[in-house]
């Protein structure tokens, strides 16, 4: 908790913190799930905050002025603000000398694991407690088996790189979580706990899984708020409670419930989602052909929608939640039109080919997706969505729109060669991960009106809107002659393939910048060119003489596509 806030501070100065702290955590034993949010974590929270304001050479060194002169509530959202998450940008699992790793495990077991938590802590400031912990246990595992093998360094890179991977992924899926909490209200919160729950444990009934949402919600909350003591002791409870359960939740989490506490919540939470039951006898038909849906519809609105949300998740548990929560959007917004009218029944029976539409839309754009990835390859189909992406979102820099479309075209490297129903979930999962951190990008400064409303109007229809965004028509780029967009260099020659990459999308994102009403055809022509002429050059005997002769003759292209004397060579 301590380093996840204070990310600055030296192993040496948490360690110090959190023992001036200690005697409030342990008040959070007694947390109850159901309050939310808990005695506890206000009173922990509320006190480690006044120990950070109360030291002014903390405060100094984290900019935590502003926060430290605000009443706690506001105080407490100011702290959330200043964590910066590292997990795209740092690795913490390299291994520069093995041997003294495993000199100071001989000597000092619990420093080194300490240290781990320490440092996985403060580069994944919203990585949920529990989870530090159990990887904590992993890495303490792997450390002890290789320390005892004479190819040390070969067996921490193979133990550990599963770790690594794992602990980027996951804490990707906490942010975005606490993401989809802060941004929108309690019910979507809930609602995405109900559908993740239904489709892990498709044989509990509603009111089981209702609950269970509920507790889930308010520990991610608590977890959110960056109380990783209380935290920890919520999730064990609720794991407690769900291994009590678990004849009657899921057959698939009776071998993690005999593990022990560190590994136990994380194997429930990686489990695989239960046998589909037999649920013909039960159709739908009842939200769509009853008679007395409006009156459900009317009288406990919010209830009715979970019940729908819960009895379609267990009926489709091969979609993916944002396609599962597009469904319940478009049945929503039915009935709040048909039970206005005079005879509703028959506007709602239309219901089921609605929903059906809702998922073949989804799909079809996920096909055509990856039609396009299988066509294009990986690189031009990063290409195209660079400029796609450049013209919705020209107010990024080159190298955020490199890094968010780099996302995006690793995600149909991965998804789009698996079988239909796979691909289509991967592809959606990899996509709201991808656009949530997109839109805390826009939140902590603010891109252009249209990303924000696609951010902010639908969690569910999140992905579509980004889609069908257009050229973001009230940026005006600077201008920027083509001498300064092209730059053929004869170090060009020696950068590897991810380096060219680089500076070539570069290149297409100032030209789109400059030019975004310009056709796809039309970059990719001059990007061809780009390429072409480096590859030439690269071969030529004499390269710097290449590289000069060929940029004036891209230099006139570029001019060409930009249209503007403003864009000519300045002279030498």
């Amino acid at each position: 908790m301590v380093a996840q806030f204070l990310q600055k501070l030296t192993y040496e100065e948490v360690q110090t913190t959190v023992n001036e702290l200690l005697d409030f955590a342990e008040k959070c034993k007694s947390l109850n799930l159901h309050e939310s949010p808990s005695e506890c974590s206000y009173q922990l929270m509320t006190t480690f905050l006044e120990h950070i304001c109360n030291n002014q050479g903390m405060v100094d060194k984290h900019v935590f002025s502003d926060c430290c002169n605000i009443n706690n509530t506001a105080r407490h959202k100011c702290f959330l603000l200043y964590k910066k998450d590292d997990a795209g940008h740092s690795d913490i699992f390299q291994i520069p000398n093995p041997e003294q790793i495993c000199e100071t495990d001989k000597e000092n077991q619990a420093s080194v694991k300490e240290r781990y938590i320490y440092e996985t802590s403060r580069k994944h400031p919203f990585l949920y407690g529990p989870t530090i912990l159990t990887m904590s246990a992993c890495y303490e595992t792997a450390i002890q088996s290789c320390c005892q093998q004479e190819n040390n360094t070969e067996c921490l890179q193979i133990k550990l790189e599963p770790i690594r991977k794992y602990i980027r992924e996951i804490s990707l899926r906490h942010h975005h979580l606490c993401e989809i909490g802060i941004k929108f209200n309690h019910k979507v919160a809930k609602s995405v706990e109900l559908v993740l729950l239904t489709k892990k444990q498709l044989k509990a009934n509603f009111s089981e899984i209702a609950q269970l949402a509920v507790d889930t919600k308010n520990l991610h909350q608590t977890c959110c708020e960056g109380n990783a003591v209380a935290c920890v002791f919520g999730r064990s409870q609720l794991m407690n409670d769900i291994c009590s359960k678990q004849t009657i939740l899921s057959s698939k989490i009776i071998p993690c419930c005999a593990l022990p506490v560190p590994f136990r919540g994380e194997c429930i939470i990686n489990s695989e989602n239960d046998d589909k039951p037999d649920l013909s006898s039960l159709p739908l038909s009842r939200f769509t052909e009853d008679r007395f849906v409006c009156k459900q519809f009317t009288d406990k609105q919010d209830d009715f929608l979970q019940e729908f949300l819960y009895e379609y998740s267990r009926r489709h548990p091969e979609l993916a939640l944002p396609v599962i929560l597009r469904v319940v959007t478009v049945y929503q917004n039915l009935l709040g039109k048909c039970c206005k009218l005079e005879d509703p029944l028959e506007c709602y029976s239309h219901g089921r080919e609605m929903f059906q539409r809702v998922v073949l839309e989804s799909h079809e754009r996920v096909k055509n997706h990856c039609d396009l990835h299988e066509k294009l390859g990986d690189n031009n189909f990063h290409d195209r969505l660079m400029v796609l992406y450049t013209k919705k979102a020209p107010q990024l820099s080159a190298q955020e729109l490199i890094m968010f479309t780099k996302s995006m075209a690793a995600a149909a490297t991965r998804c789009c060669p698996l079988s239909d129903d796979q691909q289509f979930v991967c592809m959606e999962d990899a996509a709201k991960l991808i656009l949530g951190a997109l839109c805390r990008r826009h939140e902590a400064e603010p891109i252009n009106v249209n990303v924000g409303h696609c951010c902010d109007d639908s969690y569910a229809f999140r992905k579509p809107c980004f889609e069908d965004l257009q050229v973001n028509g009230t940026y005006i780029s600077p201008p920027l002659p083509c001498d300064q967009i092209i730059s053929l260099k004869e170090v060009l020659c020696k950068a590897q393939e991810e380096e060219f990459q680089t500076e070539k999308q570069k290149l297409l994102s100032n030209l789109v910048k400059q030019k975004p009403y310009a056709t796809e055809m039309q970059f990719q022509s001059f990007i061809v060119d780009f390429t072409r002429l480096v590859r030439k050059c690269c071969q030529a005997e004499k390269s710097e003489m290449c590289f000069q002769e060929e940029e004036l003759k891209l230099i006139e292209k570029c001019q060409s596509l930009l249209g503007s004397k403003l864009f000519q060579k300045t002279s030498t």
